[in-house]
């Protein structure tokens, strides 16, 4: 049986599309909103490789042996596909890592093998901080602490709206949710108490970035 189609319609509808083409034309091009000048979003895919965030670390690390539980490339591998799953810049979060651990020899109050990266739980009185059973835990967590910073939309530490169990001890004591969404909002009593907290791991990041050729953010 051959299929009857019904042509009656299609001048009016050619002529709604006409239309419609006509009033966007005029309207120009919808934009997205553009981030406030100068500001570095936390939320974001990385922009550089695990290969190549391990290469700088390599390039660029002070004497002595780094204290990790597992290899340079296997950590920055889990930096870039944790922080991808929840759309946090994982790169990013690599060179926080860098300040918080002084490049992963520590010091401080917390230890290599407590795989905690991103100092939580550390505070300025003592206390020693979260431990994570392996490195990509440790990861998750700071990717999880990092989404409750930067993003109003993740309300429970939960699946959804996480795209990874919850593993971050310390998510439900970032409040408001999203009150950081740019890593300029860092330090100064977020994530950190040190004023200059933000420009310290954009200044890593930067160095990051031109190793493989990139412009500064």
């Amino acid at each position: 049986m051959t299929r009857l189609v019904n042509r009656s319609h299609r001048p009016a509808r050619l002529a709604l599309f006409v239309l419609v083409v006509a009033v966007l034309a005029a309207c120009g091009p919808v934009k997205a909103p553009a981030p406030a000048p100068g500001s570095v979003p936390v939320m974001g895919q990385s922009s550089l490789t695990s290969e190549q965030i391990a290469g700088f670390f390599r390039v660029n690390q002070p004497p002595g042996s780094p204290c990790l539980t597992v290899s340079i490339e296997q950590l920055t591998a889990d930096f870039v596909w944790e922080g991808n799953v929840e759309n946090v810049r994982g790169d990013l979060a690599f060179a926080q890592s860098i300040i918080e651990t002084g490049w992963f020899r520590y010091g401080g109050q917390v230890q290599c093998e407590q795989n905690n990266y991103g100092g939580l739980g550390a505070a300025d009185g003592g206390a020693h901080g979260a431990s994570f059973p392996d490195a990509d835990t440790g990861v998750r967590a700071q990717i999880q602490h990092l989404r409750a910073y930067a993003d109003s939309s993740a309300t429970t530490c939960t699946v959804p709206p996480l795209q990874t169990p919850c593993v971050d001890p310390r998510f439900d004591l970032v409040s408001p949710k999203g009150k950081a969404p740019n890593w300029n909002d860092m330090g100064n009593g977020n994530w950190a108490a040190a004023p200059d907290y933000a420009g310290k791991v954009l200044a890593v990041y930067n160095e990051m970035r031109a190793g493989v050729g990139l412009p500064g953010v």
